[in-house]
């Protein structure tokens, strides 16, 4: 579909979606090794100042944990929630099998974008997500959308 509108419309649509697009700083936290009561609190109010922005972007480098227990994964649970409370989102790269294993027998798998390095995990704050459902081009002086198929 082909919807008509004047340049300057154009410029305008065109900046306000170079600003939708524009992400602020991702921050990469190395989760420890061991969780207990303890170390959860002291990581979780480290985070706090993380979280306490709008649309906080965090990825859990998860490299050096080899077993996940409940506490782990309610942690992360814990820190997902307080980003999406806050229009953002927590996303988990180089998790080891072991670790792994256990986020998807609790199925916490599924509520979480999973990257092999950090570096994927990352830039994928900077993309346009894959199941968007309409896909917006600004071409000269009309707006075409474009269904894709998810």
């Amino acid at each position: 579909m082909v919807i008509p509108f004047r340049q300057s419309e154009a410029r305008n649509l065109r900046q306000y979606v170079d600003m939708t697009l524009r992400m602020g700083t991702v921050v990469v936290k190395q989760v420890p090794e061991k969780l207990n009561e303890k170390s959860t609190r002291l990581f979780f109010s480290e985070l706090e100042s993380c979280m306490n922005v709008d649309r906080p972007s965090i990825v859990f480098d998860c490299s050096k944990v080899f077993q996940m227990d409940r506490a782990a994964v309610h942690l992360l649970l814990c820190c997902l929630e307080e980003a999406i409370k806050r229009n953002g989102d927590v996303k988990l790269a180089a998790i080891p099998d072991t670790a792994r294993a256990m986020l998807e027998l609790s199925g916490a798998d599924r509520l979480f974008q999973i990257f092999d390095t950090d570096a994927e995990a990352v830039s994928s704050f900077r993309q346009l997500p894959s199941r968007a459902a309409t896909n917006i081009f600004v071409s000269g002086s009309s707006l075409q959308t474009a269904e894709t198929s998810a």
